[in-house]
């Protein structure tokens, strides 16, 4: 009875998800917000909390988060991590102060203490990349002058995050400044070690990895992401990190092919994920937050709005070409939830998680929206210009 209750809640589950996914193309949103939705739904303080499933949907998440960096780091090879960090240091760090800073200061007004400000900073910081990279092919904007100003910021933030994560998940556990240091220390000398081996030794680990098999490639990547997140974990490094260094070592065809492979797989998981951090979040929490959740969103459109307008303006880029770059840079998305899923999990502050859900819920819905409503008044500015 215990296996049948687990499958009936895990089919109307994913079924669901199904459903809100397809809503959601046929809207052209996100799928970030409904899946949240969904979430709150079905967890503590909804109309219908899971019995069964949820310790099976909890590892799912985890295997969601894995996944989403492991794709991510997919996306990036190690020559141009290093070119972006070169080339858009200035405008990277502008993103960092300007985008973290609402997040680390509410926290501090709020009186949730320095820990809870440094989880806030990194959730109203990171722009969400897939969302973004959905509205630059949906609106037409891949071909774009500005399009590689934003494609930089996002492997700058990513890149941040491989550094930033360590430091919180140190942070949450606790540790003394002796142990945070030498865990710090370890996160940053496994970057520049994957780094190095990465831009020298690449073709070795490719090697290793490649099989003319789907399912012989499948399964070795996924091994080995999950080899790698289970040591960075043990090491307090996080998992996710682990992953998307994994992700970063692989590149050209073989990368191509493993994206491939695993886009299906992560989105299922990823779905997961975002249902599952619902679940953690009580529904009746989030009215509280509600307005200091749009006012933080409020601020955070006019930041990114600025980020992008100032790295654009960098590279001499027009009006109507700075304006589409802040606008893609406004969705938040998976960094954000995967942020206030650790600090929740560690008992951080109650508020924190509704707060940061329905900051997430604003801009993942948002962001798309407005970038396909503004369209019009920019073409006619690029127009007149």
């Amino acid at each position: 009875m215990h296996i049948a209750i687990l499958f009936l809640e895990l089919g109307a589950v994913l079924l669901g998800l199904g459903i809100l996914g397809a809503l959601a193309l046929r809207v052209g949103i996100s799928p970030i917000p409904l899946y949240l939705i969904a979430g709150l739904a079905f967890g503590t303080g909804g109309i219908m909390p899971l019995a069964t499933s949820e310790e099976f949907i909890s590892v799912g998440a985890e295997l969601g988060v894995i996944l989403l960096l492991l794709t991510l780091g997919l996306e990036y090879n190690a020559d141009e991590l290093v070119t972006s960090l070169k080339g858009n240091a200035r405008a990277g760090i502008v993103d960092l102060v300007l985008n973290a800073a609402p997040g680390a200061i509410a926290a501090l007004l709020l009186g949730w203490g320095p820990v809870a400000a440094l989880a806030m900073a990194g959730v109203t910081y990171a722009t969400s990349s897939g969302i973004t990279a959905k509205v630059l092919s949906d609106l037409g904007w891949i071909g774009n002058r500005e399009t590689p100003v934003v494609l930089s910021l996002l492997v700058f933030e990513d890149l941040t995050m491989a550094i930033y994560l360590p430091i919180l998940t140190a942070v949450l556990a606790g540790l003394s400044f002796a142990s945070g240091a030498v865990t710090v220390a370890i996160a940053l000398a496994t970057v520049s070690v994957v780094l190095l081996v990465a831009l020298r030794y690449g073709r070795f680990i490719e090697a290793f990895v490649s099989s003319p098999n789907n399912e012989v490639l499948l399964l070795k990547v996924v091994g080995l992401a999950l080899l790698v997140a289970g040591v960075a974990q043990q090491l307090q490094v996080s998992a996710a990190v682990g992953a998307f260094l994994v992700g970063i070592a692989l590149s050209g065809k073989l990368a191509e092919d493993a994206q491939a492979l695993l886009t299906p797989l992560r989105d299922l998981f990823a779905a997961v994920f975002f249902v599952f951090f619902g679940l953690q979040t009580d529904p009746t929490k989030i009215l509280p937050v509600a307005g200091l959740a749009v006012l933080l969103a409020v601020i955070s459109m006019i930041t990114k709005l600025l980020t992008g307008a100032y790295a654009a303006r960098r590279a001499g880029i027009a009006k109507a070409g700075r304006a589409r770059a802040g606008i893609a840079l406004i969705p938040r998305g998976e960094f954000n939830i995967v942020i206030a899923g650790l600090a929740v999990t560690a008992g951080v502050h109650p508020d924190l998680g509704p707060l940061a859900a329905a900051y997430v819920l604003i801009l993942a819905a948002f962001g798309p929206l407005a970038a396909r409503l503004v369209q019009p008044f920019i073409t006619a500015i690029a127009k007149r210009a």
